[in-house]
């Protein structure tokens, strides 16, 4: 099995609310004492934390369900239930956070140490003590907690990188990056060496940036072929590119044919066709170079693309590169978060659903369930407020809409009840 893993699929669950307590205040020579049920605890928070100790999302494939801690119940003598801890799940800097089922980005642990909220625990149900009133001194039923539904998440790690090596397997990005960065990938002569992205980082006059050396692409990766497709996400962030060629064609390929064919590539997997880019022309102290690098300069003649002859093995033409890349960067903006969409859902009148099925008009949506659960129906006074909620919430107005009249059967859940105006 492979260390490196950047994309994992995880459940998370926020914590449940605690229930609000029925009790009535006891106590000797006090006869009438009073509801004094208290109110339930809050769910714990499911938190996410950019770490920078974390590199990939190895620790996730085995540890897949994560569930924060409910609250606890209220208590009489207005005792509030404890209140659930957050669950909070470190994951590698640059991970994002989709909603599997519809894509949505949810969050973008874009900085290290960024601490993110992605769904909050279920508020405490009311005790009993809260529905207390002049005419009702004493309420037989408290509210129960707020449910929380399960998430199921797609967790995606896209590099933050400035600046990202692109270009053939064996052209020479693994020698690049280990000549102006401290980072020591794996280097060999055969195809595919480096099986995972390796960062570093650049220092030059003054100036810093991070550099990514993807694994090698080949003609179809924007189609799965080769290793690219699954790693064409590392330089989705970076700001410039640098396309690397064997401009020597060592490997008995053309490199002008090698840099339309990267191109494609880049096309189809997004925009990174687009993004501002250098040509590093590798390998120029080995015979051919000369030929074939005056071919590619009449090449992109025009194009604003420009060519830097250098050699990975000895060390030799790097330095006008990475100050050409610095100058660039200065000039180019700043690497920006994903767009990210709420993943919380309100418990709003338009999620009330009426339909009506063999002439019953059935009622749901989560507000709906919540509402019956926090209903006592052997109690008059909780059957009262039940009623006047659901003509709060407009309900009967609804219903009234879709035709019901005195008399029909109502269905919400597993209850049915006539339809009273």
């Amino acid at each position: 099995m492979s260390l490196f893993v950047d994309k994992v699929s995880i459940r998370c669950k926020a914590g449940d609310g605690g229930n609000g307590c029925v009790s009535f205040h006891r106590e000797k020579y006090v006869q009438t004492g009073g509801p004094d049920g208290g109110d339930g605890g809050r769910g714990g928070d499911i938190v996410f934390v950019a770490s920078e100790r974390m590199h990939t999302l190895m620790d996730f494939r085995f540890k897949r369900n994560f569930v924060a801690p409910n609250g606890e119940d209220g208590s009489g003598n207005r005792c509030k239930g404890k209140s659930g801890e957050p669950l909070v799940i470190e994951a590698p800097v640059g991970t994002i956070v989709r909603d599997k089922a519809s894509g949505r980005v949810l969050l973008d642990l874009f900085r290290a140490g960024d601490r993110r909220v992605l769904q909050r625990g279920g508020n405490g149900g009311f005790g009993n003590m809260h529905f207390a009133t002049p005419t009702r001194q004493a309420p037989n039923f408290a509210k129960p907690g707020e449910k929380v539904q399960p998430m199921e998440l797609e967790l995606e790690l896209k590099s933050i990188a400035d600046v990202g090596l692109v270009g053939f397997p064996n052209v020479g990005k693994s020698t690049t990056l280990s000549v102006v960065t401290a980072a020591r990938p794996k280097i060999a002569n055969y195809h595919f060496t480096t099986l995972t992205p390796n960062l570093g980082i650049v220092r030059q006059d003054g100036d810093s940036f991070v550099m990514a050396d993807i694994p090698g692409l080949v003609e179809g990766a924007a189609d799965g072929v080769g290793l690219g497709h699954d790693f064409l996400r590392h330089i989705e962030r970076t700001r410039l590119l640098i396309h690397v060629l064997d401009i020597s064609g060592s490997e008995g390929r053309d490199p002008l044919e090698d840099y339309d064919a990267i191109m494609r590539e880049l096309e189809r997997y997004g925009d990174l066709k687009n993004r501002p880019m250098i040509v590093e022309a590798n390998k120029i102290d080995l015979p051919g170079s000369e030929e074939n690098l005056a071919r590619l300069r009449e090449k992109l003649a025009g194009t604003g693309i420009e060519i830097y002859p250098v050699s990975a093995a000895a060390g030799k033409g790097f330095t006008p590169l990475m100050r050409a890349v610095a100058a660039m960067l200065r000039m180019l903006p700043p690497i920006e978060p994903f767009f990210e969409e709420t993943p919380f859902e309100d418990m709003a009148e338009e999620q009330i659903k009426v339909e009506v099925e063999d002439g019953v008009y059935v009622l749901s949506g989560p507000s709906m369930q919540h509402l019956v659960d926090s209903v006592n129906f052997s109690d008059e006074d909780s059957l009262n407020w039940f009623h006047r909620t659901l003509r709060r919430w407009g309900v009967i107005d609804r219903l009234r809409e879709a035709g019901a009249g005195e008399g029909d059967t109502v269905r919400l859940g597993d209850m049915e009840f006539d339809f009273v105006e």
